[in-house]
C-alpha cells in the first residue's frame, strides 16, 4: 500500500502505539490500515453418495477440479457464503450441514472453512466453471485437484463419512506442503 484509502496521502510503515507490528499508517490523517487474512468458504456437497466437484474456468489452477469455494462477502455468514459459492459455481441449491474443516493457508493470508451439504435440486455449470460432475469416492480425480485445502477437506469428509466428528484443522505453508487455495 502506497496511498491512504481514506484521504489519498502517502503512507509509511510504522508500529502504531499499543501495537506490536508494522502497519501502513497515513502520513496526513493518521489512519492505520490493517491487512488481515481473507476467508474462503466452501462446501463438500453430496447427492446419492456422490460428491459434487467443479472444474475451474478461472485462474489460479484453471482446468483443475475443486469443491465449490470462494471468498466470503461482507454481509454474509460463513455457511451462507459456502451456499452462495456452490450456487454460483455449480448452479446447485444446497442444504448446508455442519462445518467440518478449517485450513490456515498462511503464505496466502487466507483461512479456508468447509461445510458439508446436500444437493436439494439439480446442478449445472456456473460462470467460474468449465464442468461440474458428481464423483463417487473411487472416481475423485485426486491428481487433478486444484488446491491442497480442498484435498484436505475431501479426505476428511470421506474419513468422517459425512458425520459430524467436529472440525478438522490443518495448516499449509510453502516450506512444508506447498501453497493452496
Amino acid at each position: 500500500m502506497k496511498y491512504c484509502s481514506s484521504c489519498g496521502a502517502t503512507v509509511s510503515r510504522k508500529i502504531p502505539a499499543g501495537d506490536n507490528r508494522e502497519r501502513a499508517i497515513c502520513d496526513a490523517c493518521g489512519e492505520v490500515h490493517y491487512r488481515n487474512p481473507l476467508i474462503v468458504v466452501g462446501c463438500v456437497a453430496e447427492q446419492d453418495g456422490k460428491i459434487l466437484l467443479c472444474k475451474r474456468a478461472i485462474e489460479p489452477r484453471y482446468g483443475h477440479w475443486t469443491v465449490p469455494a470462494g471468498f466470503m462477502e461482507l454481509g454474509e455468514t460463513l455457511a451462507g457464503g459456502a451456499a452462495r459459492e456452490t450456487l454460483e459455481e455449480a448452479l446447485a441449491p444446497i442444504e448446508i450441514g455442519h462445518q467440518f474443516a478449517s485450513v490456515d493457508v498462511v503464505d496466502a493470508g487466507q483461512v479456508h472453512i468447509f461445510f458439508t451439504g446436500k444437493l436439494t435440486g439439480g446442478y449445472g455449470v456456473g460462470e467460474e466453471s468449465l464442468d461440474t460432475r458428481l464423483f463417487a469416492e473411487n472416481e475423485i480425480p485426486w491428481d487433478d485437484l486444484a488446491f491442497h485445502s480442498g484435498r484436505f477437506a475431501l479426505k476428511k469428509y470421506i474419513q468422517d463419512r459425512g458425520e459430524n466428528n467436529g472440525v478438522h484443522f490443518h495448516e499449509l505453508r510453502r516450506a512444508k506442503e506447498g501453497a493452496g487455495k
